[in-house]
């Protein structure tokens, strides 16, 4: 076997560990997938008559709003996994697994890409469940089979970047508490983006805060697909974003995980 198929196998085996992980501690996964559903229900029956009719569209009301924040939602379902990921490496690292696969013949980068590997697979599957009950609620995107498969390759761009940015925080956490803290200003983003309001109703101090920063051009390209709304250069800037996050959250995770752990 070749160097590269050594590392695909240790990853396979690691994939397979967390899965198991989430299946033995699935509370992680009601939580990434029920906060999402909490938000969505709150979101369009207490403030949703009130915010649509803001939105100038056609229908106003809560049917233009369940079109509008869907896709902040669905950042919110990404980053409420980013937040288990980091809670489920800290807990390797603090019960001294880590340590013990430092001195096994494995590939190093396979117990990183497991984490992430299960982490976007569980995304995915939150992400399904959270875009089947807007549909229960009567959202209606405009999407066809590209838009939605782009769509999909965006959510998955963003996913893979918070990830690694997850496993990063896990490994620089000197507790599982500390852990999960760290991601928490994940879950706060699409609120100081175009998540729930539109950028232009915003101060402008966090006006600009909120045009700039990453989530909100993957919110407003993944809008634009699944409703028809202009895109812009939001599907470059949010492509841009994955990418520097997504490397800045590899190359933090190897460092960690290569650490002398007598540190």
């Amino acid at each position: 076997m070749t160097t590269l198929s050594y590392a695909a196998h240790d990853s396979a085996t690691m994939l397979r560990r967390n899965l198991k992980r989430m299946v033995r501690y699935p509370a992680l996964t009601m939580f990434v997938i029920g906060g999402p559903l909490v938000f969505l229900l709150l979101f369009v029956f207490v403030f949703g008559g009130t915010l649509g009719a803001g939105l100038g569209g056609t229908s106003g009301g809560r049917a233009e709003y369940l079109r509008y924040v869907v896709p902040g939602i669905l950042m919110m379902t990404v980053a409420g996994t980013a937040q288990g990921t980091a809670i489920s490496v800290a807990m390797d690292m603090t019960e001294g697994i880590v340590a013990r696969f430092r001195t096994m013949a494995i590939s190093r980068a396979a117990v990183l890409t497991g984490h992430v590997v299960g982490a976007v697979i569980q995304t995915m599957l939150a992400i399904v469940v959270v875009v089947g009950f807007a549909l229960l609620l009567g959202f209606r995107p405009s999407a066809g089979p590209v838009e939605w498969v782009a769509a999909i390759g965006v959510l998955m761009l963003i996913t893979v970047a918070v990830t690694w940015l997850a496993v990063g925080l896990g490994m620089a956490a000197k507790s599982v508490e500390s852990a999960s803290n760290a991601p928490s200003a994940l879950l706060l983003l699409p609120f100081f983006g175009s998540g729930f309001v539109p950028t232009d109703s915003l101060p402008a101090g966090l006006r600009w805060f909120a045009e700039y920063q990453p989530f909100t051009a993957v919110i407003e390209t993944v809008r634009g697909l699944l409703t028809g709304g202009p895109i812009g250069n939001n599907a470059l800037i949010a492509a841009a974003w994955c990418v520097a996050i997504a490397v800045l959250g590899y190359l933090w995770a190897l460092r960690s995980y290569n650490r002398d752990p007598a540190r």
